[in-house]
């Protein structure tokens, strides 16, 4: 698999996964993404057009509280 750094705001989350999201949790991760950095990259597909989520949005989400802009994801 192949390492990108893909745009936040490129990446398509499917409705379904969406509903699955914690805030606790994406809040507690970011504070760890803070200090240790994050470990494990996100996955997307690509489609044609966009990327997809395909795993990790919590991770997704804490980099998004964060104020990043583009996050390291497996293609």
């Amino acid at each position: 698999m192949q390492i990108l750094q893909v745009r936040l705001d490129s990446i398509y989350i499917p409705t379904e996964r969406r509903k699955t999201l914690d805030a606790a949790k994406a809040d507690a991760l970011a504070e760890d993404i803070l200090e240790n950095g994050m470990k494990i990259p996100i996955q997307v597909r690509f489609d044609g057009k966009r990327h997809v989520l395909i795993e990790g949005l919590h991770r997704l989400e804490a980099s998004r509280l964060l104020g990043d802009v583009t996050i390291s994801a497996y293609l």
